[in-house]
């Protein structure tokens, strides 16, 4: 009896000891592993604001307010393109750069697509159609070369459109001119 009484004791104290210590290391490496706590106190004072997700990477530059094509400028940058571009002759006198730029993510590349339909006599509305690959109600029946539902490079669509023109100094030629544009307007 006095044998069995004191396996139990020895038990009992064994098991105690190893949740004790088991407590401890549980509350030491916390819920995200070993290290965790100390790393996690060490960052509140040493803390960067630097972030390893990429989403925010991409957020954060689209609301810059240097890029033109943020929400709040793009529509001011446009307004102030329209009469511009109408003087130049690139855009119709009644339409406007909110309108036509639309379908693009980016108002670079519009003016750039603007700027090789003009500069190589190309329809824009075909081109546009190929450089996005939206399809607007617009009649794309007259368009040169096929019209996919895949957006294109504009040397890509250039070159299907107009297969004799040189579409890499075209593309070139434009997207400078689109850069030169928004330049001059401060954008």
């Amino acid at each position: 009896m006095k044998r069995s009484l004191l396996i139990v004791v020895v038990l009992i104290l064994t098991i105690s000891l190893y949740l004790t210590v088991g407590a401890e290391r549980a509350g030491a490496q916390g819920p995200a592993g070993a290290g965790a706590s100390t790393a996690a106190q060490g960052s509140s004072s040493s803390h960067s604001s630097h972030s390893f997700n990429p989403i925010k990477w991409i957020k954060k530059d689209k609301g810059s307010k240097n890029s033109p094509d943020s929400n709040g400028s793009r529509s001011d940058v446009e307004k102030r393109l329209t009469p511009k571009l109408q003087a130049q002759g690139i855009l119709p006198a009644k339409s406007n750069a909110t309108d036509v730029c639309a379908p693009f993510t980016s108002l670079n590349e519009c003016l750039g697509a603007l700027h090789a339909s003009h500069n190589l006599g190309l329809q824009f509305n075909c081109l546009r159609a190929n450089v996005t690959g939206v399809h607007t109600n617009v009649d794309l029946s007259s368009c040169k070369g096929s019209i996919g539902d895949k957006a294109q490079s504009l040397n890509k669509a250039i070159h299907e459109m107009s297969p004799g023109a040189d579409a890499k100094g075209a593309t070139k030629n434009a997207e400078q001119q689109a850069k030169d544009d928004l330049r001059d307007l401060g954008a």
